[in-house]
């Protein structure tokens, strides 16, 4: 412990108040704003005069450059008051970079059911780690260790099973026996004040976490293609334009491939391209292999969850290639734009058909169910004879059904259906 942590001690011996000591949670990837936070808490630890600081952890990895992390470690290494770390509750983990910054602290105590270790090579200078944490070094390098597997490195002296366990027995914190009930038992005095990020800080260190900016991009970037194609800037343009600018804040502190970043806005423009058609093409199919291929390699070092993994690539492929094309024609299926004047207009197959397919009217591709599954075969000309919801009811130039032809006259027949002479007077029997 330094001089300066010693007196702090000392002081807390000698005053007639407990002292209080501070409890800062930490969980998540230790990114910038984490760091932030835990100097300013140490910083406002020393101004009130706290008796210590408990990191409470629950971080597998750290996101800030090698450098940041050196600073950090310095500050709470030469912090004026003793900063302590308990790994917990049960099933948290301190790995990597965050194991080898909890070697920076003044004892280090591990939950049932928790584990520590796994720090890599040191980053961190060995001047700066205490003596128990380089002792161990090498036998946490590779492997994390258990609450008993702390003990038998000698990173720590004692069971620690929850924070209050762990508190009970640091330097300067009081405690008092309680003989009220059948058995003594021995309570804390000195008060324990909580402190977590605060709200907005909360919001941005969610954002940042992989599985939410993952999404956030990709969900804006889909409802900014939807708002493209559609009339006016409604809902979907102001909720996609925040989605992008969230997500990317969070894709910004963390460490990402930025060629797998640049595979996600291929396909975003792959499905776009499609989009416009309506129809899916080699560009969903191109779009879709980017998509999956990015998604996999995104981050460097680690990977997003297959729940997140399998949300993202399957809601962005089912939402680009069949629900978005649905939705905008919906929107511009309405009675104001209407789509009653394409009744009787003329168009090409543009593959074989027997009961839908895609037909070309006026140079767009359009869905179109056959009349009667009459079969259509590639490039023949059809006629559009009704409007069934979002798709075209069609039927062959010569050929089609009965009950629509009925209201056309043939080549043969006049206005009235009669027959006609040579020289246009209706035929006597």
């Amino acid at each position: 412990m330094s001089p300066a942590r010693a007196g702090a001690t000392g002081h807390a011996q000698e005053s007639l108040d407990p002292l209080i000591f501070d409890v800062v949670q930490m969980s998540g990837f230790l990114d910038g704003i984490v760091a932030d936070y835990l100097e300013r808490s140490i910083e406002r630890a020393e101004n009130s005069g706290s008796g210590g600081i408990i990191l409470q952890v629950n971080s597998t990895r750290a996101v800030i450059d090698d450098e940041r992390l050196i600073e950090l470690a310095e500050r709470i290494a030469n912090a004026d008051i003793p900063v302590y770390a308990w790994v917990g509750p049960s099933g948290a983990r301190a790995e990597r970079q965050v194991a080898q910054l909890l070697g920076t602290v003044d004892e280090v105590a591990v939950a049932v059911g928790s584990h520590f270790g796994n720090t890599g090579e040191l980053v961190i200078p060995a001047e700066l780690l205490s003596s128990k944490f380089l002792a161990a070094a090498d036998a946490i390098e590779h492997d994390t260790i258990d609450e008993q597997g702390v003990i038998s490195a000698g990173l720590a002296d004692r069971n620690s099973p929850t924070l209050a366990f762990f508190a009970l027995e640091l330097p300067g914190f009081e405690t008092q026996i309680d003989s009220s009930g059948d058995e003594a038992v021995r309570v804390p005095v000195s008060p324990v004040r909580f402190s977590k990020l605060p709200v907005f800080d909360g919001w941005m260190h969610t954002f940042a976490s992989p599985a939410m900016a993952y999404l956030l991009f990709l969900i804006g970037v889909g409802l900014l293609i939807f708002e493209l194609y559609t009339a006016g800037i409604g809902v979907a343009g102001v909720l996609g334009a925040g989605s992008f600018i969230l997500g990317s804040f969070g894709l910004a502190a963390l460490p990402v491939e930025p060629w797998a970043l640049a595979l996600l806005v291929i396909a975003m423009l792959g499905y776009a391209i499609d989009v416009q058609t309506g129809v899916p093409r080699v560009w969903s199919v191109i779009a879709t292999i980017c998509l999956v291929v990015g998604s996999l390699f995104l981050f460097e070092g680690f990977g997003i969850s297959w729940v997140t993994l399998v949300v993202g690539v399957i809601g962005i492929a089912v939402s680009m290639i069949s629900g978005m094309p649905a939705m905008i024609r919906t929107r511009f299926g309405t009675p104001t734009i209407g789509r009653e004047w394409m009744i009787g207009f003329m168009g090409e197959a543009t593959e074989d058909m027997k009961k839908e397919g895609v037909v070309m009217i006026d140079g767009a591709p359009w869905k179109a169910r056959v009349n009667r599954t009459t079969p259509i075969a590639k490039g023949d000309p059809v006629r559009v004879v009704a409007i069934e919801g979002l798709y075209l009811e069609i039927e062959p130039e010569e050929g089609g059904a009965r009950d629509y032809r009925e209201m056309r006259p043939s080549k043969d027949e006049g206005p009235d259906g009669a027959d006609e002479g040579p020289d246009g007077a209706d035929e006597g029997p």
